[in-house]
């Protein structure tokens, strides 16, 4: 009597998460809008920004272009990356069925996520070089004063972006919707947390909404940092909310197939 021998299931290795991070990578590089956009939208508003914001001091040598330009313009590089472009490209896989084909093999679905996640890291360091580039060689931009607390702040309202593209991701039925209400997303989040002229021209019960949104909690806690001013808790926290509140709500409705 023959015995079956079921050969055994040999998990995916480094080689090939490598590979797939460069097949992410290079589908990120096709998607021309979506490449270019992140980077290009924030060094617009920094260019625009920079001539008078530069001329206004705001203390300890420090200016408005320093104080509050440059925490916008990073955080829009991490809006638009986390809450517009990633969630159409795994609305698309699973449109497509690739995430369906990858559940029958022995590599996961969440191989695509986390692939994803790398290469928007990626796109995100680019951009943030590209602006800080700018900021400090044409324009004299300082330094954050707390370097430490600055990072700190970044990674965290990294992680509060893709928290909320991971819940746009979830809800999208399409890669079309997936982008449509990932742009309603990100000019809310950015309206209400003073993309367009500052808190100041937001009304005051929107204002303080939006202070706690993770767009304004990111402005506001990355401010904070720069000048070296302890940085609000609360702020912290609103961030650290996001990315819970968005990591539950993205694993109770996020579809693979």
């Amino acid at each position: 009597m023959s015995t079956l021998v079921v050969p055994a299931v040999r998990r995916p290795g480094v080689r090939s998460w490598l590979v797939l991070v460069a097949c992410e990578g290079k589908m990120v590089v096709r998607d021309t809008a979506g490449l270019v956009v992140p980077i290009v939208l924030p060094l617009l508003i920094l260019v625009m920004s920079a001539g008078s914001a530069g001329d206004q001091p705001v203390g300890n040598g420090y200016t408005a272009l320093d104080v509050f330009v440059l925490p916008l313009v990073l955080t829009v590089v991490l809006g638009t990356i986390g809450v517009i472009n990633m969630p159409s490209f795994l609305a698309y896989y699973r449109r497509t069925g690739i995430l369906r084909r990858l559940a029958a093999t022995p590599a996961s679905p969440a191989m695509v996520l986390v692939a994803q996640v790398v290469v928007s890291v990626a796109q995100a360091m680019i951009g943030l070089t590209g602006a800080l580039a700018v900021a400090f060689g044409l324009f004299d931009a300082r330094v954050p004063a707390d370097l430490g607390a600055a990072v700190g702040v970044y990674a965290l309202a990294l992680a509060a972006m893709y928290a909320v593209g991971m819940v746009v991701a979830a809800v999208a039925p399409t890669p079309n919707s997936a982008v449509a209400i990932g742009l309603i997303a990100f000019f809310v989040l950015g309206a209400l947390g003073g993309m367009f002229g500052g808190l100041s021209t937001v009304p005051g019960v929107l204002a303080t909404v939006g202070e706690w949104l993770p767009f304004g909690a990111a402005v506001a806690a990355m401010s904070a940092a720069w000048v070296g001013a302890a940085v609000d808790p609360l702020h912290l926290l609103a961030l650290a909310a996001a990315v819970m509140v968005g990591a539950t709500l993205s694993a109770l409705f996020f579809r693979w197939t």
